[in-house]
């Protein structure tokens, strides 16, 4: 399907309007999904929010008040951010407009894209296929795809990014794709198997660790091939509807008007390219308080097992020494006492965000924008206001260049962070979710 054009007009209007009954007319599953009995599924009723003492909401209230102030607003922060613990919202703060520049303020109920935290999704997809029966994480992944012709890549391997596949961000364009059209992800798995003798830096299935986009949209592929159900259905039907999180969807073509777009650090629109219809590694859109509610299912015990969450949460990039480490959809930094910080990032085009959980303090972070700052990943030094974390440096999600930001050092000697300003906002890199 050609691109849409980069700047709106009635034209536009026209043509895209054409595009969305096209759309449907080509995915009669999605508008089957829509009606199959999605109001009748059974709410999951998560545990409320434990009190805090009044003391400790406002040290931690005044805290995030004070990062927020003179981190985040520092750079133009154009979004939505939460601090909660216990499940209790102890800092909320919106800011700025979903149209830049525009009249529509951003409030707790603007989806924004969230980009490769949507691999937190798709990863605890595939676990509970495994613990509802459904597949074996350690099946080669040519057991569903025979066609897929590189043995030995598990749906393990996929998870942890040990595939050794290279990333469709890159090799598509290379392979000589038309970037008139949009790449879908059967057109991933099709290069992958047709063009496999042409593709650079095909490593051995678990020899390293490589982040890699490729992984995740196969896994969407998939869950599309086990439950019979597009990505999209499944999500809503197994955690989108039953946990009430009606601000939260997978983006597709149909959704280009109410799409909240995104914008460079200077404020300038960032226009669609050939790579956004490709979803399982990106494209969900939600809100802050949508993704804390999907913080508060994950520790419930209500859709996950205990063992299940440990998979999720193991480590698997152990090759190299250090506190950064890989589990199954899952970012983390591991301590000498064995405290983990699990948390994952995300940016695509001008959308970043920072979704951070301490599970030993029962604490979250979350900050999601539409106007690129690499601010947004300095969030995780409030990690050290619920404890005494040390922060390594921060990986960026972005690939080609694997950039690192450098975590602010906070200390909770008098029960506020002592903050220092971060480095100059990214200009002029190739984005990557």
């Amino acid at each position: 399907m050609p691109l849409v054009p980069k700047t709106f007009s009635f034209t536009f209007l026209a043509y895209l309007s054409g595009c969305i009954l096209l759309h449907a007319a080509c995915n009669p599953a999605d508008t089957k999904g829509k009606k199959n009995g999605d109001d009748s599924l059974q709410v999951i009723n998560l545990p409320g929010p434990v009190p805090l003492p009044a003391a400790e909401a406002s040290r931690i209230k005044n805290a995030c008040q004070l990062w927020y102030d003179t981190v985040l607003m520092q750079k133009g922060f154009n979004g939505g951010m939460i601090v909660a613990k216990n499940g209790n919202i102890v800092f909320e703060k919106y800011n700025g407009t979903g149209h830049l520049p525009g009249s529509d303020p951003i409030t707790d109920s603007t989806p924004l894209h969230i980009a490769s935290i949507t691999k937190t999704f798709t990863a605890m997809a595939v676990l509970k296929l495994q613990q509802d029966g459904k597949l074996n994480i350690d099946d080669e992944f040519n057991k569903y795809f025979p066609a897929f012709n590189y043995p030995g890549i598990t749906i393990r391997c996929l998870l942890n990014h040990r595939s050794g596949l290279p990333n469709y961000n890159y090799f598509m364009e290379k392979l000589g794709w038309d970037k008139t059209r949009f790449v879908s992800n059967e057109d991933v798995l099709d290069y992958l198997i047709t063009r496999k003798t042409e593709l650079p830096d095909i490593a051995p299935p678990g020899l390293h660790f490589s982040y890699c986009n490729t992984n995740y949209a196969l896994l969407a592929l998939l869950i599309e091939k086990i439950t019979g159900a597009t990505y999209d259905t499944f999500l809503k039907k197994t955690f989108f509807i039953p946990l009430q999180m009606k601000h939260t969807y997978v983006f597709s073509l149909a959704d280009t008007l109410k799409a909240i777009p995104s914008y460079n650090w200077r404020g300038t629109l960032e226009t669609f390219n050939f790579l956004d219809q490709v979803y399982g590694d990106k494209n969900i859109y939600t809100t802050p308080r949508d993704l804390l509610t999907w913080d508060r299912a994950l520790t419930s015990d209500l859709i996950f097992t205990p063992e299940t969450l440990d998979q999720a949460y193991a480590p698997y990039s152990n090759e190299k020494s250090g506190q950064h480490n890989y589990g199954l959809g899952w970012r983390m930094n591991i301590f000498p006492d064995g405290n983990k910080v699990i948390y994952h990032n995300g940016w695509w085009h001008g959308s970043n965000a920072c979704f951070t959980r301490l599970l030993k303090e029962k604490a979250t972070i979350i900050v999601i924008g539409n106007k690129f700052t690499r601010s947004v990943y300095h969030a995780k030094v409030l990690t050290s206001v619920f404890g005494d974390y040390y922060l390594p440096e921060e990986e960026e999600e972005n690939n080609a260049s694997k950039d690192s930001v450098k975590a602010v050092n906070a200390k909770q000697k008098t029960g506020t962070p002592q903050i220092r300003k971060p480095k100059k906002d990214l200009k002029g890199k190739k984005d990557s979710s």
